[in-house]
């Protein structure tokens, strides 16, 4: 907890509280359900909650905008970035059944109130949504295949609508294939200091 608030200190009280009730609801469920490794486990803050974040040091999501977080597991990062930003609509969208039942669990547990979740395949989706995020799920080409149809064009915020994911390693190769494609790649130890994020990146696609 003490990780999140290192980097955003202006968190209500509210905020605060559900950030950490993140901390015994996560480990709770990890019991029952694997949503985070359980090696991994004990640094939910840095490698998850944190790691979500990252995407709200990228950009600051106006009030009433759309959200799709696709393949979002337990609740990564759609439930930090609902947290963070209460005047935004979330849509959790996981193909397994079991990891929604826990990112809905803890979503209704920590009182936020702008998620809603998705059984099924991104093509089974339909709405406009400003973003599309998501957290290591597939290959970039094909997962801007798969979302560009869902991004809307009317844009509210201070960038472009796009797909925004979070990734790790050597991307030449995989971001490569997006021949002809305009896109953004930050390191995410610009944000943080911790060494997990030493070989972070976010990788940003307006439409």
């Amino acid at each position: 907890m003490d990780e999140i608030l290192k980097y955003f200190p202006a968190l209500s009280d509210l905020q605060r509280e559900q950030f950490a009730q993140l901390g015994e609801l996560y480990p709770q469920w990890n019991d029952k359900i694997n949503v985070v490794s359980r090696k991994d486990i004990d640094n939910l803050y840095v490698n998850h909650v944190l790691h979500s974040l990252s995407i709200a040091k990228f950009i600051t999501f106006a009030p009433g905008s759309n959200i799709l977080d696709l393949g979002t597991g337990g609740g990564f990062p759609g439930i930090p970035l609902a947290i963070l930003f209460p005047d935004s609509q979330f849509l959790l969208v996981d193909r397994i059944g079991k990891k929604l039942t826990v990112a809905s669990d803890i979503a209704a547990k920590t009182g936020v109130r702008n998620v809603a979740t998705f059984h099924g395949d991104i093509k089974e989706v339909k709405g406009e949504f400003d973003f599309v995020v998501s957290r290591a799920v597939m290959p970039a080409a094909p997962l801007f295949s798969l979302s560009r149809r869902l991004i809307c064009r009317k844009n509210i915020n201070s960038m472009r609508n796009g797909l925004i994911m979070l990734k790790g390693g050597d991307l030449t190769e995989e971001l490569g294939e997006l021949k002809r494609i305009n896109l953004f790649v930050q390191d995410l130890s610009l944000y943080f200091t911790e060494p997990f994020f030493d070989t972070k990146k976010i990788v940003y696609i307006p439409v």
